[in-house]
């Protein structure tokens, strides 16, 4: 499974054409009160726990990029997506990474 720097899914989520899906999987919880969201379009929030009873959801003629707080959680989701024939890729480092080294107006917690 690809591991992508968050400075080229930044890119990669400018892309008109292949634009993928960025899949949050944190809980709910992490993304009200750390405050650490992204504002994007094709952004979907489904808890990890979540991702069984809800990959109906999907398209699996979109590629998607999984996100968590540092990246385990969403390298897990995104093995477990592979495995049921998505395109899929794991942001490396998750939100954490993303604040550092592409918008560090979204708080670290």
């Amino acid at each position: 499974m690809e591991q992508i720097p968050p400075a080229q899914m930044a890119d990669w989520a400018k892309n008109q054409a292949q634009r993928p899906i960025l899949l949050d999987v944190r809980e709910g919880w992490e993304c009200q009160t750390a405050s650490a969201r992204l504002d994007a379009a094709d952004l979907i929030h489904m808890p990890m726990q979540t991702i069984p009873a809800r990959l109906s959801e999907l398209d699996k003629s979109r590629p998607i990029a999984c996100l968590c707080h540092h990246g385990s959680r969403s390298m897990q989701v995104a093995a477990f997506l592979q495995q049921h024939g998505f395109q899929v890729a794991n942001v490396a480092g998750g939100i954490h990474a993303w604040s550092m080294q592409v918008d560090p107006s979204i708080p670290v917690y």
